[in-house]
């Protein structure tokens, strides 16, 4: 089992780094450059020493994956190979955690690397003679967020692509579930009274660090778990291929 998810996590990735040919790998490197060496350079120690850089290696992954989740059902049948691969051998499961699993290890991979980038270059620039290190609880919960994260846009990513006839309709729906997830809370806390606005400041300023990553984590955990659950109950070789 493990060597035939392995064996489509490596299909998957050679189509992920040839995606776009040079110009793909160009947006690559930029995106690198910008998460590794251009806001570092800007928030100087405040990119190692605040906890908010918590939120950046949470949405960095997920913005990673979503970009080529799209492409793993819905490319295949527009290409027409999506019968091919799913006549091999291969296991249903080792299709479906193939697929999810090469898309986590990219986007948690170049978010890995932007972190690296980023310590580098902010002990370089901002250090002064002084090693800048995350703490131990923002260091784990970055790990933690990021893999976390990148097995969201996964999972959802997947499901969709399931159900999309097309890459473009997969990338459509799920720009529209971004856009829900991330800007509705935004725009919703702005539609608050003031006073209420000031109440959860407050609160969120008083959350322990510690406890709010725990809680996120274990939010993030439950997400993964029900999307990659729903994914598994809707991938059916018999019904994929009579699409």
């Amino acid at each position: 089992m493990m060597a035939d998810i392995g064996t489509v996590m490596w299909k998957e990735w050679k189509e992920i780094l040839s995606w776009g040919g040079g110009r793909g790998k160009m947006t690559l490197l930029v995106f690198v450059g910008v998460f590794g060496i251009f806001l570092p350079f800007q928030m100087g120690r405040a990119w190692v020493e605040s906890p908010m850089v918590l939120a950046y290696w949470a949405w960095v992954p997920l913005f990673l994956v979503t970009s080529v989740i799209a492409d793993a059902f819905a490319g295949e049948r527009e290409r027409h190979t999506l019968e091919t691969l799913l006549a091999s051998r291969l296991p249903d499961r080792a299709i479906l955690f193939g697929k999810v699993g090469a898309a986590v290890g990219y986007g948690v991979g170049v978010t890995w690397l932007s972190l690296l980038l980023g310590l580098v270059t902010a002990n370089l620039i901002h250090g002064q003679g002084i090693l800048l290190l995350y703490s131990p609880v923002v260091g784990l919960g970055i790990v933690g967020l990021s893999l976390l994260g990148a097995g969201l846009a996964a999972s959802a990513g997947v499901l969709v692509s399931l159900r999309s006839a097309t890459v473009r309709q997969a990338q459509q729906t799920l720009s529209i579930a971004i856009m829900v997830l991330l800007f509705v809370p935004v725009f919703g806390i702005q539609a608050l009274p003031a006073e209420w606005k000031a109440r959860l400041g407050e609160a969120f300023m008083a959350l322990d660090i510690t406890r709010l990553v725990v809680i996120a984590v274990a939010i993030l955990a439950a997400l993964n778990a029900g999307l990659l659950v729903a994914a598994m109950a809707r991938f059916r070789r018999a019904q994929l291929l009579s699409e």
